[in-house]
């Protein structure tokens, strides 16, 4: 995938490529752009190598779970160009989705609070890939920050899809949330490729 905006005069202004390429970005340094955004895909071989247990969760339930969810998702992605300001609608639209199943969908509380989930999907097998195991949300409310949990649902996770005789995850994590980067290479997570956006630098993506 490739958009790009010009000038009248075909001077580049902007680009969006997926996968990103060292040719994209060397293009995009030429025209005097900065990198706006970059959102990795990275992958991991399942089972995990990690012998921690994972932490108790429960199964999301449609209808009862639903504000909880949405409060800590809205608390915990507050910065997030996609996933911040949820609403029911948005949560509605994605239990509604073929690939939603509510066993994958895993939320851990503390004293009947949420304190956390891991939502996980499924990929089927293609072409170019294998049937793939997704961490499709990962929150923690910042309530329970420095608690290790994003270490442990993202455990939990992993763990489930490869109950599911899944052989490969993946998850999607912006370049520069260096928190999230760090955890998920300390688990052995490696790139896979890249959705990048450049522009200059006041740019907003598109």
């Amino acid at each position: 995938m490739r958009n790009e905006r010009r000038d009248d005069a075909g001077q580049l202004l902007s680009l969006e490529t997926e996968p990103a390429t060292e040719a994209d970005a060397a293009e995009a340094r030429a025209a005097g752009l900065s990198l706006v955004r970059c959102n990795q895909q990275l992958r991991i071989r399942l089972p995990l190598s990690d012998s921690t247990t994972p932490i108790p969760t429960r199964s999301f339930v449609p209808g009862r779970d639903d504000e909880a969810f949405l409060g800590v998702n809205n608390r915990a992605f507050e910065w997030h160009p996609d996933q911040s300001n949820w609403t029911s609608e948005h949560l509605n639209n994605r239990l509604r989705e073929p690939w939603f199943d509510p066993e994958g969908f895993l939320l851990h509380e503390i004293d009947g609070t949420l304190a956390g989930f891991c939502w996980t999907r499924v990929h089927p097998e293609t072409a170019t890939d294998p049937q793939l195991g997704e961490i499709f949300v990962i929150a923690v409310d910042p309530a329970f920050h420095g608690q290790g949990l994003g270490r442990s649902l993202t455990i939990a996770g992993l763990a489930f899809l490869a109950s599911k005789s899944i052989e490969v995850g993946l998850l999607h994590v912006e370049h520069d949330n260096h928190a999230a980067q760090s955890l998920y290479r300390d688990l052995g997570f490696v790139e896979h490729d890249s959705h990048c956006w450049w522009g200059l630098v006041e740019s907003e993506p598109t």
